[in-house]
């Protein structure tokens, strides 16, 4: 009785068969190459040397790296398209706000990713792995269906479902340049100052001060300087009453 009830759990409820699920709804199509999919979940911190994966290694790094450039560009052509009489500065401003990091963490949320990088790693999903699997998951989707297949699920799976295209587009979310116009338009003098550089996760790391007339305002840290620089903006904007935070 104990192996019929195990044949038949394994026939409709097998991790397989629940990935392949979970997939489908997310994709809107069944994959093929669902090996490929499986290593767009595996994150580099839970590397297992005895397991190997087609298109190469052990992690989703190398899709992560084909997933940044594909994105890139599908959103440059969305955003060509849809604007036709924008500028270069202001596609360059939308297509940033769209694949920045900070985005595309919050894309991978919505849609459910730490499930399935819970799935595939032995380790603390920290919400800078969702990112990284946004772009992979773009890879493998790329490697799947080609150019036209990957811009179908990009415009219509990721960008009308999971980003507020019309807010972004009045949304200003560099703050290093909101204090600066405010500083320079009150006469006050600011600089940042690294405070420290040290190693975290085998990566170079970041803290920053922000100094408005020789005052130590607030600090920000980063995996890079000037991302620590726009946190530590942001937190000054915050303390002096002047924040811009996306509703």
């Amino acid at each position: 009785m104990i192996k019929v009830v195990r044949r038949i759990y394994n026939r409709f409820f097998s991790p397989e068969k629940e990935f392949v699920f979970r997939l489908r709804r997310l994709l809107g199509f069944t994959p093929a190459y669902l090996n490929v999919f499986k290593l767009a979940f595996s994150h580099k911190s839970s590397n297992d040397t005895n397991r190997s994966h087609p298109y190469g290694g052990q992690n989703n790094e190398r899709l992560e790296f084909l997933g940044d450039a594909v994105l890139g560009t599908i959103v440059a052509e969305y955003l060509y398209k849809k604007y036709p009489t924008a500028d270069e500065g202001f596609l360059t401003k939308m297509r940033s706000k769209i694949v920045k990091r900070k985005s595309l963490n919050a894309i991978g949320h919505d849609m459910g990713l730490d499930e399935l990088l819970s799935t595939y790693n032995n380790t603390r999903i920290a919400r800078s792995m969702l990112g990284n699997a946004v772009e992979a998951l773009v890879g493998a989707v790329y490697v799947e269906k080609g150019y036209i297949g990957t811009t179908h699920f990009i415009v219509n799976r990721m960008l009308r479902d999971y980003v507020d295209i019309d807010t972004l587009e009045t949304y200003d979310d560099n703050y290093k340049s909101q204090l600066l116009e405010h500083c320079q338009k009150s006469g006050q003098k600011v600089d940042y100052e690294i405070l420290k550089r040290f190693k975290q996760d085998k990566r170079d790391r970041f803290r920053v001060a922000v100094v408005i007339n020789g005052r130590r305002i607030s600090v920000g840290e980063d995996y890079n300087k000037k991302s620590a620089e726009q946190q530590a903006s942001r937190r000054a904007l915050q303390d002096l009453g002047l924040s811009m935070e996306m509703p």
